[in-house]
């Protein structure tokens, strides 16, 4: 035999004995405790009279309560592996095992040890010392398990801002995990009932506001924000004080992967700025509600966008018998199939290439597909680009949502949800009033046909494809100048999960021909975010106003003048009313001329541009 061979036989064969070899030698430790415990015991019933001691029986129930602790160990799985050192589970197994053993010896002892020499109290006596010392051994050998897992010198100490469920998890694996990046050195919390609270050995130490004092004082260089629903405004609070105290700030990834263990500690992230001025998603139990989608064929327009892509991911989980994504866009299409489906081939029947402004195109489709739930997410959406080409607005947003309503109506379709924007609430823009008129377009069918036909209308939707963050991002890199449109404007934001749960909420809460809005919280300036994406740039930018482009607002609403806001269902959640508007009654020529009356100038005079700017 080589060496190499009889080297790792050896190995395995150690790898093999080194689970006999721990569980025996937890045995020998409990098997111990049992033999000291009822000695123990009989000295302190003979009050320490040594001489009184029937040392033969002694010996007897020594020998007993080994063998039955051995068996009731086994039937409880303290000797093979089934529980972690020191857990809860085990302090339970091994309870029960204890009061096994004192009830098969504890009554025979009861009913005849006097006559076996043997006091009736003794197993009654050993019983919580039995119990201590093995607590003992395995609590110890906890401590000993989790210091050799500590993490390494090359670790960096950091504070874990959130002494929840969540802080107390992500402590115990930094402190469980020689391989973290982050040592726990001090928890901040801001209930000040948790102050000296101790988690796994290492203390809260304040709230928030001495954050600066804390990292002074713990050596800290990161801050781990351990909190499950961290809004953007307590974000915001928490990078402010971190920058002051020159911290890195670092958050989680999804909740449910760091409590499921999906998740590595060097998975935290930077902070960004999504996370900065986004916002939680309102707490609705989509699954119940979207049991309208569960085995129906279900289309989605305009699915190789950003908004129409995540709106067929969250789709496919609530099991459709037929998901349908349509887009005009075949490189869009490709991805999205790669995203849900692990493949770009385009050569199955769940991928449609069509534009909704080919209504023979569209009838053909749904003649055969027969789709009974359609969620319409095409449209054309940069408002600047619309105010040039107004026709192409009209096109596709007005009468290609046309064409999708009357191809879901012809067919039956019972859910119908249009994906709107808030821009349609008191409009000015050539976007805002193409999609108004899809909402009330919308609102006709409804009346038409009774069935689930209604819109959902929300604001600026973050990372979407051309939006506001990734034109800032891409002008930093370029090293700027990064231009605003006006110091003082404001807009809504939501990303694009929250809004495609949204869309998924209303075609389980609507009702025929509303308008679901969205309780967007309060709307974010536009200075404050560039300020922010400069600084966590580290470069040095400057910022060029621009004045207000034609049809542009100041600041959104999200409900308009004359509009309803009822919330029925969910308090985060407005139900508007719009006026339907039937396909005979539209007018381009009339659209255009309103759409250039209502053009927004007097929401503010344009502010004119600068060259030299802020600098941030």
């Amino acid at each position: 035999m080589a060496v190499g061979d009889f080297a790792t036989n050896r190995l395995q064969q150690l790898h093999r004995s080194m689970p006999l070899v721990r569980f025996g030698t937890q045995y020998a430790f409990d098997a111990l405790a049992w033999i000291v415990a009822l000695l123990l015991a009989e000295i302190f019933r003979y009050e320490f009279n040594m001489m009184q001691i029937s040392w033969l029986p002694l010996l007897g129930l020594f020998a007993a309560a080994c063998i039955v602790q051995f068996f009731a160990g086994w039937l409880f799985f303290l000797y093979q592996g089934r529980h972690s050192y020191g857990s809860f589970a085990e302090v339970r197994a091994l309870l029960w095992a204890v009061l096994t053993v004192t009830v098969v010896l504890g009554v025979p002892i009861v009913l005849a040890g006097t006559a076996l020499g043997i006091p009736r109290s003794t197993v009654i006596i050993g019983l919580p010392i039995a119990f201590v010392l093995m607590g003992a051994v395995r609590y110890v050998k906890r401590l000993l398990v989790e210091r050799s897992q500590a993490p390494g010198a090359t670790a960096n100490n950091a504070l874990v801002y959130g002494a929840g469920y969540l802080g107390s998890v992500i402590v115990r694996r930094m402190k469980t995990d020689r391989n973290s990046p982050y040592r726990p050195v001090g928890i901040l919390d801001d209930d000040p009932l948790k102050r000296n609270v101790w988690l796994d050995g290492v203390r809260v130490l304040g709230t928030g506001k001495n954050l600066v004092e804390a990292a002074k004082s713990s050596g800290a260089t990161t801050v781990v924000v351990a909190i499950a629903k961290a809004d953007s405004s307590l974000l915001r609070e928490i990078t402010d004080a971190a920058t002051e105290a020159d911290l890195t700030v670092k958050v989680l990834p999804p909740l449910e992967d760091v409590l499921e263990g999906k998740s590595r500690l060097k998975d935290l992230r930077d902070i960004s700025i999504e996370d900065l001025i986004g916002r939680h998603p309102v707490d609705t139990n989509v699954a119940s509600i979207a049991g309208y989608i569960a085995g129906k064929r279900v289309l989605v327009t305009g699915a190789g966008g950003s908004i129409g892509s995540e709106l067929c991911r969250q789709i496919s989980k609530f099991e459709p018998s037929e998901l349908m994504m349509l887009d005009h866009d075949e490189t869009g299409l490709q991805t999205a199939q790669i995203s849900i489906l692990g493949h770009g081939l385009l050569d199955s029947k769940d991928v449609v290439l069509a534009d909704i402004r080919d209504p023979e195109a569209l009838k053909a489709i749904f003649d055969e597909r027969r789709p009974e739930v359609v969620f319409h997410a095409a449209a054309l959406k940069h408002l600047p680009m619309l105010e040039q080409y107004p026709d192409e607005a009209w096109k596709t947003n007005v009468l290609g949502s046309l064409n999708v309503l009357e191809a879901a109506r012809a067919v039956g379709v019972s859910t119908f949800v249009n994906v709107s924007t808030d821009k349609a609430a008191n409009p000015t823009s050539v976007l805002g009033h193409s999609k108004r008129v899809a909402e009330k377009l919308t609102a006709w069918t409804a009346e038409q046909t009774g069935m689930t036909y209604l819109s959902v209308r929300f604001g600026n939707v973050i990372g979407s494809r051309g939006s506001m963050l990734p034109t800032f991002t891409s002008l930093i890199e370029a090293g700027g100048p990064l231009t605003i449109t006006h110091p003082d404007v404001t807009r809504f934001f939501m990303t694009i999960p929250e809004a495609c749960q949204l869309v998924v909420q209303a075609g389980g809460i609507g009702r025929p021909g509303e308008v679901l809005i969205l309780d967007m919280g309060e709307p974010v300036k536009i200075m404050d975010v560039a300020n922010r994406m400069i600084e966590m740039s580290g470069k040095d930018i400057a910022i060029v106003y621009t004045g207000l482009r034609h049809g542009e607002k100041l600041h959104e609403v999200l409900i308009g003048e004359h509009e309803t806001d009822e919330r029925p269902i969910h308090p985060k959640i407005s139900h508007a009313i719009v006026n339907p508007i039937s396909p005979e009654r539209l007018d381009q020529a009339g659209w255009t001329a309103r759409c250039k009356r209502d053009d927004g100038s007097i929401q503010g005079a344009p502010v004119a541009a600068t060259t030299g700017g802020h600098t941030a």
